[in-house]
Parts: C-alpha cells; structure tokens; sequence
C-alpha cells in the first residue's frame, strides 16, 4: 500500500484526495496546507508519493518540491494545477515534480496518475 502525503490549502480539497486515495487502497500518511509544512512532514514521514497543490501561503508548490526534492531527490511528487495553471506545470516539472493533475480531475485519473508512478 502507497504512503501519501497530500498537500493543499483547501480543507475541502484535501478531504476529496484523501477520500479518492482511502477508496483506492493507498493510505494517506498526513496532510500539509503550505508548502513549508510539506517539506517539514514530508521530512517527518518519508511517504511514497505526495499529492502537491500549485497555489498555496508562505511556500507555493514550486518551492516545496524544491526543498522535498533536496532533501530526498528520488521523492515522488505529483502537481496538482487549477485550469489556466499551465505555465506553473512546466516549472514544476523542471523542479522536480513526477506527473501533473489539472483541476477538475476525475477519481480514475488520480489513481491513474499515482499508480503510474
């Protein structure tokens, strides 16, 4: 079973993921709403894959997967963009980042995305 940590600003958004990764045998480890707090637990908890938002307070996306990916260059890290985000796709996959989910995303796509990782 997949170890996730999912990391969004969004309460709602992140209690969707959750409930898509808890539905689809992959266990979501913890939770972070800034990208400073996704590098602190992904330090903490080690999990196999993260779910990332783009837009976020204090360290957007972009900048958490250069400090997860620093700490740890083989971490997995799928970017999740609102539509019309595609410019930030691009630095985020420069950055590091594995795969990308556009906004709004179907349950079978996120665990498409993530199996295929």
């Amino acid at each position: 079973m997949k170890r996730v940590l999912v990391v969004d600003d969004a309460l709602f958004m992140r209690h969707m993921i959750k409930m898509i990764l808890d539905n689809n045998r992959f266990q979501v480890v913890g939770e972070a709403e800034n990208g400073l707090e996704a590098a602190q637990k992904y330090n903490e908890l080690r999990p196999d894959l993260v779910t990332m938002d783009i837009t976020m307070p204090e360290v957007d996306g972009i900048g958490a997967v250069k400090l997860i990916k620093k700490m740890d260059p083989q971490a997995k890290i799928v970017m999740i963009s609102a539509m019309g985000q595609e410019r930030f796709v691009k630095d985020a996959i420069l950055a590091g980042a594995s795969g990308f989910l556009v906004k709004p995303f179907s349950e079978e796509k996120v665990v498409q995305v993530l199996n295929a990782l």
